[in-house]
């Protein structure tokens, strides 16, 4: 270990996130490269740090700092630098000589102790003077925090949020009640609050610990699926979670209720719903706004057949009496339900419903959830689509919602979209929170149309907004059945539809496009897949390597995501000179990875540029769900570029690669609204809840050309069989009901 004093020249580059820096650095007159965690450090301070000479491959010698102390400055000379650096709001380099020239080495403790004294100099006010002292002064004490945080393991960006919300409260804080960062700052979590309560001496069963349990517990359930917790669930969990005994998380349940932090409702049976207030108020701001939706229209019936016969002669369509009953009741109904499976004409349905209203010169807007699903409706239907959250103009703000993962909307109900019809596909996909920001975008008098498949797989995100609507009865709905010639050449469309009625269907390989390869374990399984999605289907269906989808059940396991992942990357996209790549604690990611963002994050950054790199549209918000290529690794700046769909690129910050995950495997969840030229799927025996029919169904579904199951025939048909599926707590349906019935 090696110390170096001296005083900071240039910051050259610094990830706001986790506090990394590379700087220029003084000592002994001599410049020399730094790197290390200096958050709040500034140019012209003086400091005295301990670490070690290293020689970087591409950047040379470089002094690797561990840890650093900032020291006052000694002498005049250091002071007037520091004072003129720039650090110092409002104090040049000839007011910072003019200061020390007067004070001497007395000047920081003018600045600190006797401030109006600043006011002797030439150029200074009494309220400069101030000014200057209260930098000063503040610099030392974020300082002081900084260090002090980082005791706990509160680092970068994360102690500069804490410190920024309590300034110089937090030493009381985090020695009476840690887990107010945990309630109050985004990002830290209940555990990491309960590890310093431990290390400053909170009792087990304090009440604070509880409280801040509890509402982990309801902040976990969301990535669950659920909006609420019966109140036993919830109990059960807390108790796993605290180590307390029930009678005490009842009793906080009822604190957090009074509080105004929780909310508890009973069901249709008298169980006790208990919800985080935001997830309560969505779903009760989503059933009043559906309900504003769903007025009916004057129309003429017999006009309206007469325009849809027409429609279909021009446009060499042949609808079905179920369609045309869907396109009628879209024209006199607000709000619209249209649901089917895979071949049964939703597509031309929609189609349909965009000429009828174009005729009535409306003006109608195309979204789903994802790119891939917008992208797949532009080309079906022949109108421009866009993701929802495009279409509600996202940016990168923070909502005011008590849940700081919403993301915040340019469109809104104060900005609504300027559109008469809006035609939402892939609806099973959207959860609570998006359906809320949706419906926020949407004035009385424009009507809305949800498509989607209720047999998919319930959205990633908290909710059950498509089946909760569609059980609540209070909404026009047609379900199309028909399956359509075209359709009916596809084993993917009917060995479907069988799986959805619980057949078993036929695996002899006589098909073109759905097939059973049967190995009987592990590493037989994955011997097969490789081989398809290298060698065999590119050809076969005519699409990249890149393009052909794995996808699996499980995330753990002999053929979970985890472990097929690793092994898909190093058999696709081996280590090779050259190309740049970033090691995790357990993953890598290469230069040319397929990779996808786990969480939206309505903060990032894209661009897509054209001819000499120039920048031809920016905006904001990368989703849950979304996949891209590893474009770039810079291990100077230490970030990484993504490539997603329609060319935009975004570049990740080494401290936000908790975002990203490999992607040539994901889990069936994660698959949903997505079509893939080629689906390649491993069958094992797995846990009961995520082999069963949903699960089979969808990711069949999501498979253009060609799907191929390699595996245990015994277990493919036990997912047919299986119609067990993991329960959501979402009570959209109660409120919708209490919402009518006022």
């Amino acid at each position: 270990m090696e110390e170096l004093t001296g005083y900071v020249e240039n910051i050259i580059f610094r990830n706001a996130d986790n506090g990394y820096t590379v700087l220029d650095f003084v000592a002994d007159e001599e410049l020399i490269t730094c790197t290390g965690i200096f958050p709040v450090v500034g140019e012209g301070e003086n400091l005295r740090l301990s670490g070690n000479i290293v020689d970087h491959p591409t950047y040379g010698r470089q002094f690797k700092v561990t840890s650093y102390e900032v020291e006052a400055p000694a002498d005049e000379i250091s002071m007037e630098r520091y004072l003129g650096s720039g650090a110092i709001k409002g104090v040049g380099q000839k007011l910072a000589a003019r200061i020390v020239k007067k004070f001497g080495a007395d000047t920081f403790r003018i600045i600190e102790d006797e401030p109006e004294r600043l006011a002797e100099v030439k150029g200074i006010s009494i309220g400069k003077a101030m000014e200057i002292s209260d930098q000063i002064v503040g610099a030392k004490d974020i300082r002081n925090a900084i260090i002090f945080l980082d005791k706990y393991g509160l680092h970068g960006n994360k102690a500069i949020r804490i410190y920024n919300r309590f300034g110089n409260e937090i030493y009381n804080i985090l020695n009476t009640n840690p887990y107010k960062l945990a309630d109050e700052i985004s990002g830290i979590g209940f555990k990491t609050a309960d590890e310093i309560a431990s290390q400053v001496g909170i009792k087990v069963d304090s009440e604070f610990r509880i409280k801040g349990g509890i509402q982990y517990v309801l902040s976990q359930a969301t990535g669950m699926g659920h909006t609420y917790l019966p109140v036993d669930t919830l109990n059960e969990m807390s108790k796993d979670l605290l180590k307390v005994d029930i009678q005490s998380i009842d009793a906080q349940i009822m604190n957090l209720a009074m509080d105004g932090k929780i909310i508890i409702k009973k069901d249709a049976e008298g169980t006790s719903q208990v919800y985080l207030k935001s997830f309560y108020r969505m779903e009760e701001s989503i059933a009043g706004m559906l309900k504003e939706l769903n007025v009916t229209y004057k129309t003429d019936e017999e006009d309206l057949k007469k325009t849809i016969r027409r429609i279909e002669l021009d446009e060499s369509l042949e609808l079905d009496d179920l369609q045309k009953e869907a396109v009628l009741a879209a024209a006199k109904k607000g709000l619209f339900i249209l649901t089917g499976g895979p071949g049964t004409g939703k597509t031309t349905t929609i189609t349909t419903m965009i000429k009828l209203f174009e005729e009535q010169g409306y003006n109608i807007f195309l979204a789903a959830p994802t790119g891939r699903a917008a992208k797949r409706m532009s080309e079906a239907t022949g109108y421009e689509a866009r993701t929802i959250h495009r279409m509600l103009e996202v940016t990168g703000n923070i909502s005011d919602d008590d849940n700081a993962s919403f993301g915040r909307f340019d469109r809104n109900q104060d900005n609504p979209l300027e559109c008469d019809v809006i035609i939402i596909d892939e609806m099973s996909m959207v959860d609570i929170s998006l359906m809320y920001a949706l419906l926020k975008a949407i004035s009385p008098g424009t009507r809305l149309i949800i498509v989607g498949d209720e047999h998919q797989l319930p959205s990633v995100g908290p909710g059950n907004v498509l089946k909760d609507m569609l059980a609540s009865g209070y909404f026009s709905s047609v379900t199309l059945e028909k399956i359509f010639r075209q359709a009916k050449e596809s084993d993917i469309v009917m060995n479907a539809h069988k799986i959805h009625k619980g057949e078993h269907v036929t695996i002899d390989n006589k098909s073109r496009d759905f097939f059973f390869l049967k190995r009987d374990n592990a590493d037989a399984i994955i011997s097969v897949i490789l081989t398809l999605v290298r060698d065999k289907m590119p050809k076969y269906v005519d699409a990249k390597i890149s393009e052909i989808q794995v996808l699996t059940p499980t995330r753990k396991g002999l053929i979970g995501v985890e472990r097929l992942n690793g092994i898909l990357q190093n058999f696709l996209n081996p280590a090779a000179p050259g190309k740049n790549e970033w090691s995790g604690d357990t993953r890598i990611f290469r230069e040319g990875d397929k990779v996808m963002q786990i969480k939206n994050d309505y903060q990032l950054e894209w661009e897509v540029t054209g001819g000499y790199n120039i920048t031809i549209e920016k905006g904001v918000g990368v989703f849950n769900g979304d996949v891209g290529i590893i474009k770039s690794i810079n291990d100077w700046a230490k970030t990484l570029t993504v490539e997603y769909e329609e060319g935009r690129k975004v570049t990740y910050p080494f401290a936000n690669l908790d975002e990203l995950e490999l992607a040539y495997a994901i889990t069936i969840h994660k698959s949903q609204g997505s079509e893939y030229p080629a689906v390649v799927m491993p069958i094992m025996d797995g846990p009961k809840m995520l082999m069963n029919r949903n699960i089979l169904y969808t990711a069949i579904t999501r498979a253009k050309k060609c799907v191929t199951m390699v595996g245990d025939a015994d277990v493919f048909y036990s997912m047919i069989d299986n119609t067990s599926q993991a329960k959501r707590y979402s009570g959209l349906k109660d409120r919708i009901k209490e919402a009518f019935i006022e």
